[in-house]
C-alpha cells in the first residue's frame, strides 16, 4: 500500500472537522490564528517491533523446513543447526535493559507456534511448567512496556479454524505469509484473526492490536483493516485496534500512522482501526538470526546520516522493526548488541524522544486526526471522540494564563514553563514563535480557556 503525505494546513469554519491546523480569527488581535496538533508532549515517538516471538519455539527451526517444501530453492538454511528454543533467560535480559533503557513497542506471541503447539495449552518438547513459567515471564517483564500481538496462528500453515487443525496442502494458497489472505473477505479475515487472538486471551495476554506475518493481507489491505477492527474489538473490546503490516525505508517517504474507517465519532460507540508502518527494514540479525546487521544504517557512529536520523528530524513517529531470532542471534546476541548501539547513539544525538507502545501511538493518531476543534471568544472547545494522554497543540499568538475545563467543574489553570523539553500535562509554553498548550485530551466535551 502507498501512501502519501497529508497535507496538515487547511480552512475550515468555525465549529471546524478534524485537522491537524486549524485557523480561526483571532479575538484577542487582529491576525489569524491558527491551531496545530503536534506530537505528544512535543516529543518524537520512537518505538521497536519485534515479530516472530513467542513462548519458548525458535521460529527458524521449526518454520524453515515447512517455508522449504513450498520454495525449495529460496529457503536453503540449515535449520537443523539452529536451535529449537530461544529460552526464557534471554527473555529476561532482554526485558529487564528494555525496562532500565525506556526502551518500548510491540511483541509478538504466535499462538500456535510453527505448528508446534498452542500456548494457551502445551507445546510438545516442553513441559507444562515450562510453559506457564514462560507466559508468567512474558506478563512479568514484557508486557509493562511491550503490546501484544498474534502474529495470526502458526506464521506457517493455515488453520482451518473449525477444526484447528493445519490444511494439508502444501501450496502459498495454504500459507499465512503468501496468498491465503490476499482473497477473503473483511469477514472471513475477521473470523481467522479472532480465532488467534482468542488464543492469545485465554493464556492470559492482553492484546490491542495484531501484526501480519510475511506478507499476508498484503494485496487486501481494505479487507484487512476491517477484519482487524472487527477481531480486535470483539475479543478484546479494545477501543482503537491497531495493526503493523508495511513499513518502508525511502528517504522522504511518510511513515506516519493511518487512521482508517472512523465511524460513529458523534455517538455513543466511535470506531476507527490505526495502520502503523516502520520506517526501517531488519538490519539487526534477520528473520532467521543468521545475518548480521549494521547499527549504522540506523544511526551512524558519528550521529550525522541513517533511517532513523532521516524520520526523526523529519518529526514523524521512527518505529525500528526487527525479528527476535535476530535479536538473539542463535546465542551470539549480535541484534541485541545493535539495539545496544542504536539507543546510545539515539541517546547522544537526541533530547526529545518518547518511546511509547504503538497502542499508544494508535491512541493519539486517532485523537489527533479525529478531534473537532472550534473557538468562540476566549473559548477553544474540543470534540474528542477518544482521549488521550499528553495532547499537545501550537497557537501562532500569545495567550495569556490558559486553563481546561470539563463539564462543570472549575478551571483549572496551566503551569507555564520556561522550556519545552519540560512540558508535562497541564503545562505551557511561550515564546516568539506562539504558545504550546499540553494537556490530558478527554473522550467528549472539553474546553481551554485561552
Amino acid at each position: 500500500m502507498s501512501y502519501t503525505r497529508r497535507s496538515f494546513v487547511k480552512t475550515v469554519s468555525l465549529g471546524g472537522v478534524a485537522i491537524a491546523s486549524y485557523p480561526y480569527s483571532n479575538v484577542l488581535a487582529d491576525i489569524p490564528m491558527t491551531v496545530e496538533v503536534l506530537n505528544p508532549y512535543n516529543r518524537v515517538p520512537v518505538s521497536l517491533i519485534i515479530d516472530d516471538s513467542t513462548c519458548l519455539v525458535n521460529m527458524a527451526h521449526f518454520g524453515i523446513p515447512q517455508f522449504a517444501e513450498i520454495f525449495p530453492t529460496q529457503y536453503k538454511q540449515d535449520w537443523r543447526k539452529l536451535p529449537r528454543e530461544i529460552p526464557d533467560s534471554f527473555v529476561r535480559e532482554f526485558g529487564e535493559w528494555c525496562l532500565e533503557n525506556g526502551v518500548k513497542g510491540k511483541y509478538s506471541i504466535v499462538p500456535y507456534p510453527a505448528c508446534t503447539g498452542w500456548v494457551n495449552r502445551f507445546i510438545p518438547g516442553w513441559t507444562k511448567r515450562e510453559l506457564e513459567d514462560s507466559l508468567n515471564l512474558i506478563r512479568e517483564i514484557i508486557v509493562p512496556g511491550w503490546d501484544i500481538h498474534p502474529e495470526m496462528v502458526s506464521h506457517t500453515r493455515v488453520i482451518d479454524i473449525k477444526t484447528g487443525k493445519p490444511f494439508p496442502y502444501p501450496t502459498p494458497d495454504y500459507m499465512e505469509n503468501w496468498e491465503w489472505s490476499q482473497t477473503k473477505s473483511a469477514d472471513e479475515l475477521a473470523a481467522y484473526q479472532a480465532y488467534a487472538l482468542t488464543i492469545l486471551k485465554e493464556a492470559g495476554l492482553p492484546c490491542e492490536g495484531l501484526t501480519t506475518p510475511g506478507g499476508y493481507g498484503g494485496r487486501n489491505q481494505n479487507n484487512l483493516a476491517l477484519g482487524t477492527l472487527d477481531a480486535v474489538r470483539d475479543v478484546y473490546g479494545a477501543e482503537i485496534p491497531h495493526f503493523f503490516r508495511d513499513l518502508f525505508t525511502e528517504k522522504g517517504k511518510s511513515v506516519a500512522p493511518q487512521v482508517l474507517h472512523p465511524s460513529d465519532l458523534n455517538g455513543t460507540n466511535p470506531k476507527c482501526v490505526v495502520s502503523i508502518p516502520g520506517c526501517t527494514d531488519d538490519w539487526f540479525g534477520g528473520w532467521d538470526g543468521l545475518v548480521p546487521g549494521n547499527a549504522d544504517k540506523f544511526i551512524t557512529e558519528d550521529l550525522l546520516s541513517g533511517r532513523m536520523v532521516d524520520v526523526i528530524d523529519s518529526g514523524e513517529p521512527a518505529i525500528i522493526v526487527c525479528h527476535w531470532l535476530g535479536i538473539y542471534f542463535n546465542g551470539d546476541r549480535v541484534g541485541f548488541n545493535i539495539l545496544k548501539q542504536v539507543k546510545k547513539r539515539l541517546d547522544q544525538k537526541y533530547d526529545h524522544l518518547n518511546w511509547m507502545k504503538l497502542s499508544e501511538i494508535a491512541r493519539y493518531w486517532a485523537a489527533k486526526e479525529l478531534t473537532t476543534i472550534a473557538v468562540n471568544g476566549n473559548r477553544m472547545t474540543l470534540k474528542a471522540p477518544f482521549s488521550t494522554p499528553g495532547f499537545t497543540i501550537k497557537l501562532n499568538s500569545a495567550v495569556r494564563d490558559p486553563g481546561k475545563k470539563i463539564g462543570e467543574a472549575e478551571i483549572k489553570p496551566f503551569v507555564r514553563v520556561k522550556d519545552l523539553k519540560a512540558l508535562r500535562s497541564d503545562t505551557w509554553y511561550y515564546d516568539k514563535t506562539g504558545s504550546v498548550l499540553c494537556f490530558n485530551l478527554e473522550k467528549g466535551l472539553s474546553e481551554l480557556v485561552i
